[in-house]
């Protein structure tokens, strides 16, 4: 836990206003968290922290790249991530996340950690299929040995459709009557 002390923000003493902080994010970053689906990776974090009198806002953006598996082909292939967070956090009795964007802290705290926030923009900023970028002239960076072994187990839509039974002919005019109403 140490390592993540580094994406600490001392807050108490800070005069109000807006306050920048500048954070790396390599591979000991992600390591840190248990399951990460990321290993590797070279981004920049920015983060503003707008002191107020009653309350702080966290202004982050996460840019770089990180090391992801193809789903289609397995190999490792290099996403572009940038992504962008805003974040109020108050002064309350009790520490509370009270939404994803609204956090409330004691009074007595005088530091805030932003790694486990940053940690979930990046993981936010990944696309939902992880497949390798195509490039200039449209081609797939997969492996072609690999594609090629998919495309020999493919099934085909005509062969599946066929395998079907037809439909029962009472079903068509029972749909029939729900077409007239």
């Amino acid at each position: 836990m140490k390592y993540l002390s580094k994406y600490d923000i001392a807050f108490k003493g800070l005069k109000e206003g807006k306050h920048r902080y500048e954070f790396d994010i390599d591979h000991k970053f992600f390591e840190k968290f248990n399951f990460s689906e990321i290993q590797k990776g070279n981004l920049m974090a920015e983060v503003y922290l707008t002191r107020q009198s009653t309350l702080m806002i966290l202004e982050m953006t996460v840019k770089g790249t990180v090391e992801l598996q193809c789903d289609r082909c397995l190999e490792d292939y290099s996403q572009e991530v940038e992504n962008s967070s805003k974040m109020y956090i108050k002064f309350g009795a009790e520490a509370e996340e009270m939404s994803d964007e609204v956090i409330v802290i004691t009074p007595d705290e005088n530091q805030l950690n932003v790694a486990q926030y940053l940690y979930e923009m990046i993981i936010l900023g990944l696309p939902i299929k992880h497949v390798h970028p195509t490039n200039k002239k449209g081609k797939s960076g997969c492996n072609p040995e690999m594609i090629k072994k998919l495309k020999e187990y493919l099934v085909e839509g005509n062969e599946a459709e066929e395998a079907t039974e037809p439909e029962d002919q009472r079903w068509q005019a029972l749909k029939k009557l729900l077409d007239n109403k």
